[in-house]
This record gives C-alpha cells, sequence and structure tokens, in this order.
C-alpha cells in the first residue's frame, strides 16, 4: 500500500503518467484542462483560419473576469482550434449556407503558463504545442513569444474576457 503511495506521489504533476514536457519551456499539459471555463472565442482569418476557445484555470478566469493585469503567477490559458465547417441544415433553413461548426483540430493545443520568475526572458510566460499529445518541435516553440510580443500591453495576451 505505501508503495502504489510513493508511485502515485511520483507521477508527473501533468497527470500524463509518460507525458512528454515541451522544449525550451519544459510544460507538460495540465491535468483536466478541457473543463476548464470558457474566457473567449475566436475565429482566426488568413493562414491559420480557424475557430478557437481559449480557456483558463481558476486563476485565468479570475484575473480575466476583474481585468487583473499583469495575471498573476499561476495563471494558465489553453487554446484549443479547429477548421470550421458549413452546417449543411443551415443552408435548408436558411436558403444558403450561414452557419459554420467547429471541424477536425487545427494546430494543436497550446498552453501559455505565468511564472514570472521561471519564464522572465518572456515576458513572464512559458509557452508550450502538444499535436497529438506529442510536444511540438523547439522551431514551433521559438515563435510563440515573437508573436505575443505584438500584446505586450495586455501582458502578452491576445483575447479578451468575454462575459
Amino acid at each position: 500500500m505505501a508503495l502504489a503511495g510513493v508511485v502515485a506521489y511520483m507521477a508527473p504533476a501533468s497527470g500524463q503518467a509518460d507525458g512528454e514536457a515541451t522544449p525550451i519551456f519544459g510544460i507538460k499539459i495540465p491535468p483536466g484542462y478541457r473543463d476548464w471555463k470558457l474566457i473567449s472565442v475566436a475565429h482566426e482569418e488568413g493562414n491559420l483560419n480557424d475557430l478557437r476557445a481559449i480557456l483558463g484555470n481558476d486563476a485565468a478566469i479570475t484575473a480575466s473576469r476583474e481585468g487583473t493585469l499583469p495575471f498573476p503567477d499561476g495563471t494558465i490559458i489553453a487554446r484549443l482550434a479547429w477548421s470550421y465547417a458549413p452546417l449543411e441544415e443551415s443552408s435548408k433553413a436558411f436558403g444558403r449556407l450561414q452557419s459554420f461548426v467547429a471541424g477536425p483540430p487545427r494546430n494543436g493545443v497550446q498552453f501559455m503558463v505565468k511564472d514570472s520568475r521561471k519564464y522572465a526572458s518572456t515576458g513572464g510566460w512559458g509557452f508550450a504545442q502538444f499535436d497529438d499529445g506529442k510536444p511540438a518541435d523547439e522551431a514551433v516553440h521559438n515563435t510563440c513569444f515573437p508573436c505575443h510580443s505584438a500584446a505586450k500591453a495586455r501582458d502578452f495576451v491576445f483575447n479578451r474576457y468575454a462575459p
């Protein structure tokens, strides 16, 4: 029984028994992230061309609702994305394609983890992308902070809370 407790204690904090950490930032997929609350939704155009749900852990939700900047350490924001597909039934109802729904997942799942000391060189944020549960390569992770630098005034976070 004691051995079982030790084995359980030694399991990675990510909740993945053998989950890999991302290069550069060392982030693992947070357990239960799919059950986090919704911060906002977005439609990206251009090369990304996807629908997104932005989720947050409790710290992210509280800071987002209160408009707290900078976000506090411990904040984790998740980005899920899907291609969007026309809902054929909308054509029947409206005489044209009008409604679009989430299609296949796109561009993996991404996370921003706030730790102002650990990630001081990237504005206090660690970045992660996982494709099919595996960390994306270092080249992908090298693009995160330069992109988010455009949102420096919002603590490097693009989304806004949607009440």
